[in-house]
């Protein structure tokens, strides 16, 4: 990681604590085979206790916490337009930091960010086609549909939300938790399982790293996304059409099988992380660009609808090892719901997150060790109730930070969850 630069880490993971395993994906709205609420409110709450039990910067405990509140307001109801909805959600965040511990690069606890109120997402959806099209327009976080996969939201480390490679990019990362941008989303649908989205959005987070609230700056550029996603719904032949085409946000469904590919540009200047001018300054880079490939699948799944599911999902990205630490990314894992039997909603897990260095990054830092930074997570999520889940979590850290002479680390993690 550059010198200064905060921890990036996705959103998948703290959706499920911050609202709970049990509730909707953050953003779901009132909508249903039924009709539809006007308004739907949640209040959550998901804390981590993490200890550096060896290894790593230095032995010790942090906690991290987010209370969330968020609102979807379907506009039909109220105002007879058709297909559309406000969505707002405001984040209070707390507590230390689990990596200064570990010294990772990747992020421990996809809870990890710095102290403060504010408001993460704000925006106006609207639907059109019968459910083909969706338009988003406000403070949107992009990794609640991009980089986006169901099985890797039960891990707690960062990367198994959305990469290192994407998450550390830019001048002070992508549109994720816990620091949003502006911009605007399409997605298209042309048929039941197949998904074409791109969003443009402001290069820079509107709460910027040195303090204060921007809005499109000058000096930002924009960060271009663009995500191919083709998914298999063993319920989707059954389904009246208005619900297999539905679309965006509040419309997600679990699905057996997703396979998408994606890239990332900015088109702001960065300087790079070794490579200097005659007098002395980084040489600076007009763009800064990426692409990964995710998967997601049903291995087995216990018969006449019973308890147990194993899936499997595989993450790979490349970054831009020029400007950005990490240059490449490999991850994946194995979970198991309903692993013991009389405990259908538990899930068991088990994953692997390597991020590489860059050569720009070794050639800058002598303490730069070969490879980078390799991660093993093991981890158990028990539902004790509708509202509230406990996760013990284990992590076996090797080459913190990516830096040699690092000894490995053993984080150990306790997560509660509460929404309502």
């Amino acid at each position: 990681m550059k010198p200064g630069t905060r921890l990036r880490i996705g959103m998948l993971g703290v959706v499920a604590a911050v609202a709970g395993r049990a509730a909707p994906l953050r953003g779901q709205t009132a909508a249903g085979d039924g009709g539809v609420r006007p308004l739907a409110v949640t209040f959550s709450y998901g804390g981590e206790l993490v200890g550096n039990a060896a290894g790593g910067v230095r032995r010790g405990a942090a906690f991290a916490g987010a209370a969330g509140a968020q609102a979807t307001l379907q506009l039909e109801p109220l105002a007879g337009w058709h297909g559309a909805s406000l969505f707002v959600f405001v984040l209070g965040t707390h507590g230390g930091a689990p990596s200064g511990l570990v010294g990772d690069v990747q992020g421990v606890s996809n809870l990890q960010a710095p102290p403060a109120v504010r408001l993460e997402e704000a925006w106006l959806q609207q639907n059109l086609l019968a459910g083909r099209v969706s338009w988003l327009a406000g403070r949107y976080d992009l990794n609640t549909e991009f980089y986006r996969l169901q099985s890797g939201a039960l891990f707690l480390n960062s990367s198994f939300g959305i990469g290192p490679e994407f998450a550390q990019s830019g001048a002070a990362g992508p549109s994720i938790y816990p620091n949003t941008a502006a911009g605007s989303r399409v997605d298209v649908k042309p048929s039941a399982n197949v998904v074409v989205r791109a969003a443009v959005l402001d290069g820079v987070p509107v709460d910027r790293p040195g303090g204060g609230v921007r809005l499109f700056a000058r000096g930002d550029g924009a960060l271009l996304v663009g995500e191919l996603a083709v998914v298999a719904r063993p319920d989707t032949a059954g389904m009246p059409r208005h619900r297999r085409f539905a679309i965006g946000r509040g419309s997600t469904r679990p699905y057996a099988a997703k396979l998408a590919v994606g890239g990332w540009y900015y088109t702001a200047r960065f300087p790079d992380l070794s490579a200097t001018l005659p007098s002395g300054a980084p040489v600076p880079h007009r763009g800064s660009r990426g692409a990964y490939l995710i998967a997601d699948r049903t291995l087995w799944a216990a018969k006449d609808g019973g308890p147990g599911t194993l899936t499997a999902f595989l993450q790979l990205g490349l970054g831009d090892g020029r400007v950005n630490q990490v240059a490449a990314y490999a991850g994946g894992g194995l979970t198991l719901a309903a692993p013991i039997a009389g405990r259908p909603l538990d899930a068991l897990g088990l994953a692997v997150a390597a991020a590489r260095n860059g050569s720009h990054f070794a050639a800058a830092t002598d303490a730069a060790g070969p490879g980078g930074e390799t991660t093993v997570e093991l981890t158990y999520a028990a539902q004790l109730g509708s509202w509230l889940s406990l996760q013990p979590d284990a992590q076996y850290v090797i080459h913190p930070g990516g830096v040699a002479g690092r000894r490995n680390a053993l984080a150990l993690g306790l997560r509660v969850a509460a929404s309502r």
